[in-house]
């Protein structure tokens, strides 16, 4: 499977609280739910699609609480709900929390080697959403093959960031781009390689 992450961000980087304003005040964040005022049917189209491209889940500890506040009562004609409550959803914790959501799991031994076989079994795509802290794990051992990315027309100027010191260098190529009509910019990225360098002017 190919991981892929989808995830809200801002054009100054953060990925913070996107959906209220008590999503996450860690650090004191207090400009929760700022991408609701962007949200129309593009991006309900490309929430869509998205979801219909899944095989698993891969999701961190306080996403996977979200999550199960709300998508297992909200009733699988919504494709979201349907494939977060029929599909696999592996959970990564430095807890040992009691999973009640059908067909979560949580991820044992050491978080990248799980999700390196995890990976190499068989299907579409291995998806993380939100999930912050994992992202920043899987992107540090450069375990992500694409970057799904909504970047909403707004700057926050603190909050946790989407790319955070010790990143795997790597190189991507824009697979997808389109606007939506709140002005959301939704972009595909890809793996592509190394990062090449070079001089201008020469």
């Amino acid at each position: 499977m190919r991981l892929t992450v989808t995830t809200f961000v801002t054009v100054d980087g953060i990925m913070q609280g996107p959906g209220g304003p008590e999503e996450d005040r860690d650090n004191g964040f207090e400009l929760g739910g700022w991408l609701v005022p962007f949200v129309d049917e593009d991006f309900g189209r490309f929430i869509d699609d998205v979801f219909h491209q899944v095989d698993a889940f891969l999701l961190g500890r306080r996403t996977y609480d979200i999550f199960t506040g709300f998508w297992p009562t909200a009733g699988d004609s919504d494709p979201v709900a349907a494939a977060l409550n029929s599909l696999p959803k592996y959970v990564a914790s430095t807890t040992a929390p009691e999973l009640t959501w059908e067909g979560a799991e949580l991820l044992s031994g050491d978080t990248v080697e799980a999700v390196r076989e995890l990976k190499s079994r068989p299907g579409k795509e291995l998806q993380v959403h939100g999930s912050g802290n994992l992202v920043q794990t899987l992107a540090a051992n450069d375990l992500v093959d694409t970057y799904r990315l909504l970047v909403a027309p707004v700057v926050l100027g603190s909050g946790k960031r989407l790319f955070e010191q010790g990143v795997a260098p790597g190189s991507f190529t824009l697979a997808g781009h389109s606007v939506t009509g709140t002005g959301l910019q939704l972009l595909t990225y890809e793996r592509a390689g190394a990062v090449e360098t070079g001089t201008v002017g020469t």
